[in-house]
């Protein structure tokens, strides 16, 4: 039987159409396309012109229980464990400049193998190294994340963070999350900042980071 993530998707192909949503958006995405199980999220973002030294921006997400908190290291997914536990979830790879056209990261999904005692799925964008570079998400621009079906390549939102990011001073944002409500799985577009970035989003989920 062939893996279920084998099929190229060529998200940079996709026609845009009015499906921009805006922050505090809650969208019923098992309603927008009841054929969805296999979901593309995939990340932009370009730098601002006047920025010499470029940014290394990670998306990663956390695999969250009723209570708010990770089970298990395995459901941090980002660029040093790209794979959870279960298989349902796999990080396409890190890009560490931004550069070229269409998404620079993106996440897999197959929604039927995520563990019922998983609730949400939480999108966050950070900064590598932000504090050591003294880098922040107000040196970002274009930035979006975007849903999609993997099976049909039909673009089904796409959030665009604007005011979101100006003149913020944070190492991070918490961008979107996947909720589950029984059999329906919603879309909730967030734009809170984190100050700390990664480690911070870490350590708020659960999980303990170990400091060199």
């Amino acid at each position: 039987m062939p893996d279920i993530f084998d099929t190229e998707f060529e998200g940079a192909a996709v026609t845009i159409e009015d499906n921009r949503i805006a922050k505090g958006e809650d969208i019923n995405v098992t309603a927008k396309d009841p054929t969805l199980q296999r979901v593309h999220i995939g990340c932009g973002w370009d730098l601002n012109a006047f920025e010499s030294d470029s940014l290394d921006l990670d998306v990663s997400c956390f695999l969250l229980d009723k209570d708010g908190k990770t089970r298990e290291d395995e459901d941090f997914i980002f660029y040093n464990n790209p794979e959870s536990c279960e298989g349902a979830v796999k990080h396409a790879g890190d890009s560490r400049t931004g550069a070229g056209e269409g998404d620079d990261e993106s996440i897999i999904l197959d929604l039927h193998g995520i563990p019922f005692d998983i609730i949400r799925v939480l999108f966050v964008i950070t900064i590598y190294q932000a504090n050591y570079k003294d880098q922040n998400i107000g040196m970002v621009r274009n930035a979006y994340i975007r849903l999609a079906n993997v099976d049909t390549t039909h673009e089904l939102l796409r959030y665009e963070l604007k005011e979101e990011l100006e003149d913020r001073t944070e190492a991070g944002v918490i961008v979107a999350a996947l909720d589950r409500e029984g059999p329906k799985w919603h879309f909730r577009t967030l734009g809170e900042p984190i100050p700390g970035g990664l480690v911070e989003a870490a350590e708020n989920y659960g999980i303990v980071v170990g400091q060199s």
